[in-house]
């Protein structure tokens, strides 16, 4: 059983934004708790939080939650509040009965031209929603071939093409338009940027990265990462760097198949610097590739406790919110065929926050109907109680991701 592991730091700017390892060392010791996240009363940082998007705080009478009050919820409510819920057609209908129960927020899939009053439907969503906090809203706004939302905010070249053609202060300003265009729709949370330090030809099923990297070069990722980053916060959106600890010279694409990132070793010099550039400016929130990792662990990095909790969090020191990649991919479902387990596995991990769907296939596309949808949510929550009750996934390590996510939607907490 891995321990517990509370991070609180870097969610203090999310909060203001929205408000030596072997092989196999899946096991190894995760941080000392340090704390709950910090209460509203903490030092904001200049990075608006979700709750200032205009969308109902739905923050408790009392004006914070405690950690009492998140333990006190059913364990369904809280395995709901860590769970992000797919879209392929904007449609937040047929998403309310999981939006009820409490889910995190929505991440907009595919390729579909967004709705003319997709801004109307976001705020609509919020106001039903039962839980504190605004939702957080996700889109996958990299530049390029990645834009989800390329109709409704400005359209961006690939990211290795910016970092060809511009200056970082001119990438900077183009990310931070894209931000208040992202933010105007009701759009809180960009899954951007891409850290990963990639030269080779891409996206691809052969290789993730590509034209998504801003460079084979890890100063020149880190910077135009961080320009990129920083201009996102500036235009009021939660960024989200990815794909930890860089897919860079991976083996292959884990949304097709398992993969594993470059070894350790070779990590700590390339893929790594942006990652730590990014924590060091006070990243916000990463997320968690699904390759393996030669040199520190045989399982995904999503579903390893040696990569999240070992690597980032106490070698990096790494206290933000953390994201799984897609736990559909076939990377996961080849190590755990379960969705209900793969998130679970996730959590007691030491991930916060979790992301599951494609549509990548036609058969991806057909589990995003709304019937099917709703049966792999319950199956999420069903999975995620027993887990809590055989003890399996500790039930602090549970509240204190809840209390991150809670967080970074910019809900007051205290005690």
């Amino acid at each position: 059983m891995r321990a517990p592991r509370l991070r609180l730091a870097a969610l203090g700017g999310a909060a203001a934004l929205l408000a030596a390892c072997g092989a196999g060392a899946d096991k190894a010791a995760p941080p000392s708790p340090s704390g709950a996240p910090p209460a509203a009363s903490s030092a904001a940082s200049s990075t608006p939080s979700a709750a200032d998007t205009g969308a109902p705080s739905g923050t408790p009478s009392a004006g914070c939650l405690s950690t009492a009050d998140v333990a006190a919820w059913p364990v369904a409510r809280r395995a709901a509040t860590v769970v992000v819920l797919p879209s392929a057609d904007f449609d937040f209908t047929s998403l309310a009965p999981e939006l009820a129960a409490g889910a995190a927020g929505v991440l907009f899939l595919g390729s579909s031209t967004a709705p003319g009053d997709l801004a109307a439907r976001i705020h609509a969503a919020t106001s039903t929603a039962n839980a504190p906090g605004p939702l957080l809203v996700m889109a996958d706004e990299e530049g390029g071939g990645v834009q989800r939302l390329k109709a409704s905010v400005p359209n961006l070249p690939w990211p290795r093409d910016l970092a060809a053609t511009s200056s970082t202060t001119a990438v900077r300003s183009q990310a931070a338009a894209l931000g208040r265009a992202l933010r105007k729709l009701g759009v809180n949370v960009d899954l951007a940027p891409v850290l990963d330090v990639d030269s080779r030809p891409g996206p691809s099923d052969d290789n993730p990265d590509g034209s998504r990297s801003f460079s084979g070069d890890p100063a020149i990722a880190s910077k135009y990462g961080l320009a990129f980053l920083e201009g996102l916060r500036d235009g009021g959106v939660l960024p989200v760097v990815k794909h930890f600890p860089g897919l860079g010279g991976s083996t292959g694409n884990t949304d097709v198949r398992p993969a594993a990132t470059v070894p350790l070793t070779q990590l700590k010099t390339t893929g790594l610097p942006p990652f730590q550039a990014a924590i060091a400016a006070g990243a916000p929130a990463v997320m968690i590739s699904n390759a393996t990792v030669p040199g520190l662990t045989r399982h995904p990095a999503s579903l390893s406790s040696a990569v999240i909790g070992g690597l980032l969090g106490s070698q990096l020191g790494f206290t933000g919110l953390v994201v799984t990649d897609s736990l559909s991919a076939g990377a996961i479902t080849v190590a755990t065929p379960s969705l209900g387990q793969a998130v679970a596995d996730a959590i007691e991990s030491g991930a916060d926050l979790v992301l599951f769907g494609s549509t990548r296939t036609a058969a991806d596309v057909a589990a995003l109907a709304p019937a099917r949808l709703a049966a792999s949510f319950n199956q999420i929550l069903a999975t995620m109680a027993s887990e809590v009750s055989s003890g399996a996934l500790p039930e602090a390590r549970l509240n204190a991701a809840v209390t991150q996510v809670l967080h970074a939607r910019g809900v007051p907490l205290c005690g």
